[in-house]
């Protein structure tokens, strides 16, 4: 059996347009391309720790529309245990991505991922308590996002946090996380929170400059792994997953960070959030 990996987040079915650069105010442009995906904070991270070999179940809600059926197949063809996917009377979430030549962009709506409740979470309490890592961010409701984190404190299981975006989720959750994972635009929101709540490990990524682990007051740069980027999304889920699935087997944030840069370098290199996510196999080949 591999790490046992829970996720409490967000199912999105994605709509990614590439652009030749971003729309100005009033500027109609057209698209090189369109395509759809399947996404979500959640469901990428759960997809990108399967691929890594991890034991891996899904906590969050969709609607009962054709989006939904897409995103559970998905999870089905990954071997992620749904059984605490919950279907909700609202539209399953939505996000919109546009990608031009510098970076990518996100419009998310949440539609049925609002709907992830206090009750929801408890129902599954038994898979987080049990779990060895469990992987949160900030596109769940904020109460239901806490009940999965007290949940795993209270029973020792590692909690990973990535507060993207950054809303009252972080306020809540951040205390209780022994992993925090922001970017750079996070970092600067998020500054005085992250030093008032004594995190025991801070990754931050910083795109094409590699990242810092910050443990104990001391700051240790990971290098970059070259690629070609052709799409980012899905990178810092990619990213995320990839070092609670290594931190979960190792404890040691060092050779997470490392393990998830070459993650996050592989994932770039594809098109869409989960299709382009690596097997262990591929990253390990791109570390060697």
């Amino acid at each position: 059996m591999g790490v046992r990996v829970a996720v409490v987040g967000s199912l999105n079915h994605d709509i990614t347009v590439w652009v030749p650069h971003r729309p100005e105010p009033d500027e109609t442009l057209h698209g090189t391309r369109m395509a759809e995906f399947r996404g979500g904070k959640g469901a990428n991270q759960a997809v990108a720790a399967a691929r890594l070999g991890a034991d891996v179940t899904m906590v969050g809600c969709v609607g009962s529309d054709a989006r939904a059926r897409l995103l559970l197949d998905g999870l089905d063809a990954e071997g992620i245990d749904r059984t605490f996917v919950s279907e909700v009377d609202a539209p399953t979430g939505v996000a919109v991505i546009t990608v031009d030549p510098e970076d990518v962009s996100i419009v998310v709506v949440s539609g049925a991922n609002a709907g992830l409740s206090l009750e929801n979470v408890l129902e599954a309490s038994e898979v987080v308590a049990e779990a060895d890592v469990l992987l949160l961010q900030g596109e769940s409701p904020a109460a239901a996002t806490l009940a999965a984190a007290r949940v795993a404190r209270a029973n020792d299981t590692i909690v990973v946090f990535n507060p993207a975006p950054v809303n009252e989720v972080a306020d809540v959750v951040m205390p209780l996380a022994d992993v925090v994972m922001v970017n750079r635009h996070e970092a600067e929101l998020l500054g005085p929170q992250i030093s008032a709540s004594a995190v025991k490990v801070l990754v931050t990524t910083l795109g094409s400059e590699g990242s810092e682990v910050t443990m104990d007051g001391q700051v240790v740069d990971i290098a970059p792994l070259a690629a070609n980027v052709v799409d980012p999304t899905g990178a810092g889920d990619s990213f995320a997953a990839a070092f609670a699935v290594r931190y979960a087997e190792t404890g040691d944030a060092l050779v997470a960070a490392r393990f998830a840069a070459a993650a996050g370098a592989c994932t770039v290199e594809g098109r869409g959030a989960q299709q382009s996510l690596p097997t262990r196999r591929v990253v390990n080949e791109r570390l060697a």
